[in-house]
């Protein structure tokens, strides 16, 4: 006999989280589409330009923790509430800004908004959901964050056809979802009688060294991540697909393979368990950079981002539960940015170190470079056990 589902508790709530953990995935991809206008209407270079996308991640990685500290402190409610305004304000900004280094400044105020958002919308969904539940809503939160990567763009570049400008007017969503949060959300932290003798983020690294090694895979994710977005476009004009259309198919398929793998996440991870979830996400990434490396065949290659995508839609909630149960309630939010800082920290750092090696040597080889780590990571994996400190009976 099978056992029902858990009933969804706050649906309100679950809503404006799923709605809201949208905004991370759109935060860069939502000005690509008018990248190039930009670049030519402001007179910049190509690499200036790519600072537009860039900036805002190198300022969530840098506010993450303080973030996270406002969090613990004032609750998730009014943190993640003037996150989401911040982020509509600051990202919407670019609707009148015709200078580079005021666009640029924008930038980075708005990855203060955007860390909140990351933060804020972990942190609250894993304080308001347990157990099967909780699993069930982070594979939702995955299939929701990936469909977000594709409406996004879609919308932007469909109103970046009034004007570069009209594009940035897709950020001023984020503030009706704020003032939506304050009045769905329960503003749930722990009060000063649950603040036991945990000590700082410091001494929980400590107490919980297994942290550092979910927080370097979270990095190395990302690197993986960025090292597919970046380059894929160029092996593919290698292999003779430049059509703007068709490159977007391939990396359609990522989003679409993450998004089913969300959908059936919580019924996988009860079979399987986090440790072989993991194994079998850094084995697809081995798939995924193996193939980009040693073949020239179009269809072929379309199969890589499809894998990539499995990958991470079995890997991203794992590791965000894993890193969210193995914080008390009081250090959650620290807890949690620290994930954000760290995932940001590789997105940025991606092209920076695999593309010298690739300016040097060839894409192919820089590809084969990622599977290489991809495949330390399996080896890592298959001789470690993954600890899964269930919190589900703490109190948030």
């Amino acid at each position: 006999m099978t056992t029902p589902a858990p009933a969804v508790r706050n649906p309100a709530a679950l809503v404006v989280l799923l709605f809201g953990s949208t905004l991370g995935v759109m935060a860069g991809s939502t000005i690509v589409p008018v990248l190039e206008v930009i670049r030519s209407d402001l007179g910049v270079s190509g690499t200036a330009a790519g600072l537009i996308i860039t900036a805002h991640g190198l300022a969530i990685a840098v506010s993450s923790p303080l973030v996270g500290w406002l969090i613990d402190r004032l609750g998730v409610r009014p943190v993640l509430a003037g996150g989401l305004v911040l982020y509509g304000l600051a990202g919407g900004a670019g609707l009148f800004i015709t200078s580079y280094p005021v666009l640029i400044a924008s930038r980075l105020v708005f990855g203060v908004g955007a860390a909140t958002v990351f933060s804020g919308t972990t942190v609250a969904l894993l304080g308001l959901y347990r157990g099967a539940l909780r699993d069930r809503v982070m594979g939702w939160r995955s299939a929701t964050t990936s469909l977000g990567g594709l409406a996004w763009p879609l919308l932007a570049g469909a109103v970046g056809g009034i004007s570069w400008h009209a594009a940035f007017a897709v950020y001023l969503v984020g503030i009706p979802l704020g003032l939506a949060t304050m009045v769905a959300l329960p503003n749930s932290h722990p009060k000063p009688a649950e603040r036991g003798p945990h000590g700082g983020m410091l001494a929980l690294l400590r107490a919980r060294p297994a942290l550092l090694g979910l927080y370097a895979l979270m990095v190395t994710t990302a690197l993986l991540m960025y090292a597919l977005a970046v380059f894929l476009p160029q092996r593919l004009a290698q292999v003779g697909v430049t059509e703007p259309f068709l490159v977007s198919m391939f990396t359609v398929g990522s989003s679409a393979a993450m998004s089913v793998v969300g959908l059936v996440y919580a019924r996988t991870r009860a079979r399987l368990g986090y440790d072989v979830l993991l194994r079998v996400s850094a084995a697809l990434w081995v798939g995924t950079f193996v193939i980009l490396g040693v073949t020239d065949a179009p269809a072929v290659i379309a199969v890589a981002p499809v894998l990539f995508g499995l990958g991470n839609g079995l890997a991203f909630p794992a590791l965000t539960v894993l890193v969210g149960e193995a914080a008390p309630p009081e250090l959650r939010g620290q807890t949690v940015a620290l994930s954000a800082t760290g995932s940001f920290a590789g997105q940025f750092l991606s092209p920076l170190l695999l593309g010298p090696l690739i300016g040097a040597t060839t894409i192919t080889t820089g590809f084969l470079a990622a599977a290489c780590l991809a495949g330390l990571v399996l080896l890592l994996l298959l001789a470690t056990r993954v600890p899964a400190n269930d919190s589900s009976s703490a109190k948030v």
